[in-house]
């Protein structure tokens, strides 16, 4: 069974930045695809980003293009999301998901159905 465990949230000002962690527990990482969502109080959980298997692809929301980066390391099976210029808007809880897929394009990889494995979530608050 695979594992994920986040780190890194908590509470920042408008315009900072915040690095979010996630470690995948599987001999078998390189095999998945990932990807992070957030869920922000009353609402259904959102696409952040998504990472293929080997980092050569990636691919973003509308709102988080040009702030977030998606990247993993897979010799640490550990996937991150840099987060910079931080609004309130993107408060809320963020997971990490993985799913089983050696695809070439990241942007196959948007929907939440499609993840089988997810973290806990992690809080990020972002207020002045």
């Amino acid at each position: 069974q695979v594992q994920l465990v986040e780190s890194g949230g908590g509470l920042v000002q408008p315009g900072d930045s915040l690095r979010l962690s996630c470690v995948v527990s599987t001999r078998d990482f390189r095999d998945y695809a990932l990807g992070w969502f957030r869920q922000a109080p009353g609402k259904a959980r959102e696409y952040v980003a998504s990472i293929n298997w080997n980092a050569k692809s990636t691919f973003y929301s509308d709102d988080t293009k040009g702030r977030f980066i998606i990247s993993r390391v897979n010799a640490k099976n550990t996937l991150y999301l840099q987060m910079n210029n931080l609004q309130p808007e993107d408060s809320g809880v963020y997971f990490c998901a993985a799913t089983r897929a050696k695809t070439d394009y990241a942007a196959l990889h948007m929907h939440s159905d499609e993840f089988d494995s997810w973290g806990q979530g992690i809080q990020v608050t972002v207020s002045s």
